[in-house]
């Protein structure tokens, strides 16, 4: 099994990388870009017995180590 987890600013939180991107987006002419969130994006290969063994792991995983949750919002899947 395959867990793709995606971890992203809350949007109360300023995000000071999306907004360095946005300005250079614009300097480079794409002027109809509104806001951009930059966040991180993983990938882990797990060996869990069944897929909702998996997902109470990587939840943990996410919740404890992976994402900051006072200003980080994260969602996974697990194929």
């Amino acid at each position: 099994m395959k867990a793709k987890i995606i971890i992203t600013p809350k949007k109360a939180v300023l995000d000071p990388q999306g907004k360095t991107v946005q300005n250079a987006l614009a300097h480079l002419g794409f002027n109809h870009i509104g806001a951009v969130h930059v966040g991180k994006y993983l990938e882990i290969d797990l060996d869990a017995a069944d897929k909702e063994t998996a997902r109470k792991q990587i939840d943990e995983a996410c919740h404890k180590i992976l994402s900051n949750p006072v200003i980080e919002d994260y969602r996974f899947e697990i194929e």
